[in-house]
């Protein structure tokens, strides 16, 4: 099968690798319809986490079934399903508190395990013709409907994006009627406004510097407000753009000059964040300070943007070995509360596919390509760059091959 295949850093191609095929009686067989490109596959391309060469990339994986174990009871050659990005086994400790992005089974090296990614086991990706599933009635989210329907690249942001979006909102505790502050709209960002929005959030402030992002923010519309960082600091605008509601909190003496922020902040950029307006310019505490700024006293953060023990791009040694400066003294004496870490996919999407359904959400408006498999090199490279406007790309592996 032709699958997409890391080389080294800044190389990525497309070529022939060995048919995935059944190695326990719970494993399945997935045919791809549609595969993501993530923006933490960047991390990967850019040589931002340790890899070896050879390893097939893609985590944002839906299809339709084609072989299944002898052990398998529910799930069923043609069936249409979506996989979380996180494999687990059903089981173990933390599968059976629902923590599946923990899985203690499905890695033989730590907790948590996944498809096609750095540190998370010997998992092939699904960026790919066919992919291995294992634990395939655990894992397998059914889905209605035919490939390549209306929903298709709906559905296949139940396999992380979206369920990360909504995570991000349960980290920072988003409650009817909250204010929010998203830094960075990339697609998780974006699905972040998009969870708070339905979550009833009155004000959603999303930070970025890309205006193609930028008009995706207000393609989601009210209450989301799109922040852009390369005009200022982003925390003094959010502040400015807040100040008309502070006079409806000072109906209370005091309240607003002393809360001018939001109650609830979310870091979407992780790691590889930038100094403002300089994007050449790496800062992850850039991001971490900024958040905790503009979270008011009492309020909550969530870091879904990505942050590992080992970045070999790094600027500095403390980088390099996962160590960063956060203002706990700030975040302390607010009282804020900091959540973090990867979504348990399966908390989520069985309630976000029925969103999508009743059509209450519509994930897809953030796809900016749809490719056929042997055009990823070219849009890993276009979407690492964020030109062309490249937002979010989905490849169709049995989409026929392009010749240019």
């Amino acid at each position: 099968m032709k699958a997409v295949v890391w080389k080294k850093a800044y190389n990525v191609v497309v070529e022939e690798v060995e048919d995935p095929r059944i190695l326990e009686p719970t494993d399945a067989v997935l045919r791809l319809t549609t595969a993501a490109i993530c923006g933490s596959d960047l991390h990967m391309y850019e040589g931002r986490t340790p890899m070896k060469a050879g390893q097939t990339l893609g985590h944002e994986n839906m299809g339709i079934i084609e072989a299944v174990g002898a052990g398998c009871r529910t799930t069923k050659v043609g069936d249409r399903v979506v996989l979380p990005f996180n494999i687990g086994c059903g089981f173990c400790f933390n599968c059976s508190r629902g923590f599946a992005n923990a899985c203690l089974t499905a890695n033989p090296e730590s907790a948590g395990a996944g498809y096609g990614y750095s540190g998370l086991g010997p998992h092939g990706g699904g960026q790919a013709q066919l992919l291995r599933v294992p634990y395939a009635d655990f894992n397998a989210l059914p889905l209605p409907g035919t490939a390549g329907d209306a929903h298709e690249d709906d559905f296949v942001m139940l396999a992380d994006i979206l369920p990360t979006g909504y995570h991000a909102t349960e980290q920072a505790h988003i409650k009817p009627g909250d204010t929010v502050a998203i830094f960075g709209a990339g697609p998780v960002g974006l699905m972040a406004a998009i969870s708070a929005k339905i979550k009833g959030a009155s004000e959603i402030y999303v930070v970025d510097s890309i205006p193609a992002r930028l008009d995706l923010v207000r393609k989601i519309g009210a209450p989301c407000i799109p922040v852009d960082s390369s005009k200022g600091d982003p925390v003094e605008q959010i502040l400015d753009l807040r100040a008309p509601q502070r006079s409806v909190q000072n109906l209370a003496p005091g309240s607003g000059d002393k809360m001018p922020g939001v109650m609830c902040g979310i870091d979407a950029i992780g790691y590889q964040a930038n100094e403002h307006g300089k994007d050449d310019r790496s800062s992850p505490q850039q991001v971490l300070g900024d958040v905790i700024r503009v979270t008011n006293a009492t309020g909550h953060v969530g870091l879904i943007g990505a942050y590992f023990p080992a970045d070999p791009g790094a600027p500095t040694p403390q980088l390099k070995t996962g160590q960063y400066e956060l203002p706990l003294g700030m975040a302390w004496n607010k009282g804020i509360s900091i959540e973090m870490g990867q979504a348990p996919v399966k908390q989520y999407n069985v309630y976000l596919r029925d969103l999508i359904i009743a059509g209450l959400m519509k994930p897809s408006m953030i796809v900016s390509h749809r490719l056929p498999l042997n055009e990823a090199p070219d849009a890993y490279a276009k979407f690492d760059k964020r030109t062309d406007g490249y937002t979010k790309v989905v490849l169709k592996p049995q989409m026929k091959f392009s010749t240019n």
